[in-house]
């Protein structure tokens, strides 16, 4: 493969990995292979490989090896041509035996390190690009599973509510000495992640979703001296917490009130003929918090023009014309909006001022 210091992507096959680690670097501020491959979409279910369902990291790859070298080529390349600094990162599993995780099934030294590298910003500060390197070389949580069929121990063929994989296969609690765990169930983030902290030894606990055909998030297992003291822990600074929530609540509240009053001055400039009251009212209703409508959106918060012509739309639509009678009646939904364009162009029309 041709060697280019300026790195100007030229084959498909360098524009996707140039735009995938662009991306990535953005976000994540490190760049990795597997990460640079799994937004390509070439990696899936690679928890199979963390647990060590599966020998190699390229056993699973949508693509063989021969793409897989030449896309860790190009990744160098380019990472070179950004002056990005190298480094290189540990992977183990998340089984109980934490053994080192293989990449390629002929476990060539140069090729597994190749898959290793990572890669950091220049402009990062020391502590940073340290704390970021930390956190990519820091082991995985431990994964417990919650069996959705029947399954027997590998260590003393019985079996129990959890498993967990070992090099041995799936083993209970109770084989893999972790029967003295508590289980800690999702929905209070502080208090799971104090009892985490605290916990020598702990466990995600995941459940598969036959629906979303992934592993789902079910709570944490936890050593009971360090649920204890989570728990004492919040409530010595709930009323704190509470407070700090309050005033949370108030500065996310008086947002809303500066963001829809703006929204409110953008829709009179941009239809100066529209009642203000409808004005107002169509602010208050596509900015709503956690509604999803455009006014929520990033171009919506942003004030973009376009964004907020679409909410005018949107309401005339729905507060003009017969258009929700139609789609009640059984009319197809784009043969509705055509029915009813012309009353929202003239609408539209009047509060211009055309």
């Amino acid at each position: 493969m041709e060697f280019r210091p300026d790195f100007q992507p030229r084959t498909k096959l360098e524009r996707r990995v140039a735009a995938a680690a662009e991306q990535q670097l953005a976000e994540s501020k490190i760049v990795t292979p597997i990460a640079v491959f799994r937004r390509m979409g070439w990696l899936h279910k690679i928890e199979r490989w963390e647990r060590e369902q599966v020998d190699t990291l390229e056993s699973i790859a949508a693509v063989g090896p021969e793409k897989l070298t030449d896309a860790r080529e190009i990744l160098q390349r380019w990472a070179a041509a950004k002056g990005l600094t190298p480094g290189e990162s540990t992977y183990v599993s998340t089984n109980r035996g934490r053994k080192p995780l293989k990449f390629t099934a002929r476990q060539e030294e140069s090729a597994e390190r190749a898959y290793r590298m990572h890669w950091t910003s220049p402009e990062l500060s020391d502590k940073r690009r340290e704390t970021l390197t930390r956190k990519q070389n820091t082991a995985p949580d431990l994964v417990v599973i919650i069996p959705q069929a029947d399954w027997t121990c590998a260590g003393c063929q019985d079996t129990g509510p959890y498993l967990i994989m070992d090099n041995a296969g799936s083993l209970c609690l109770t084989c893999a000495d972790m029967d003295h765990l508590l289980f800690l169930p999702a929905g209070n983030a502080t208090l799971t992640r104090r009892a985490k902290k605290a916990s020598g030894l702990s466990a995600v606990v995941v459940k598969f979703d036959k629906s979303r055909k992934r592993y789902q998030r079910q709570g944490i297992l936890i050593e009971e001296s360090a649920l204890e003291q989570a728990e004492q822990s919040c409530l010595a600074d709930e009323e704190v917490r509470l407070r700090r929530r309050e005033r949370d609540r108030e500065r996310r509240a008086n947002e809303d009130v500066v963001l829809i009053a703006k929204m409110t001055d953008l829709i009179g400039t941009l239809f100066p003929h529209c009642p203000s009251d409808r004005a107002e009212s169509i602010a208050r209703h596509t900015g709503l918090r956690g509604s999803g409508r455009v006014g929520r959106s990033a171009a919506g918060r942003a004030l973009d023009e376009e964004a907020i012509t679409r909410a005018v739309v949107a309401s005339i639509r729905h507060e003009d014309t017969e258009y929700d009678e139609l789609l009640m009646s059984g009319v197809d939904r784009d043969e509705a909006r055509a029915t009813i364009r012309f009353k929202i162009d003239s609408v539209l029309a009047s509060w211009r001022g055309d």
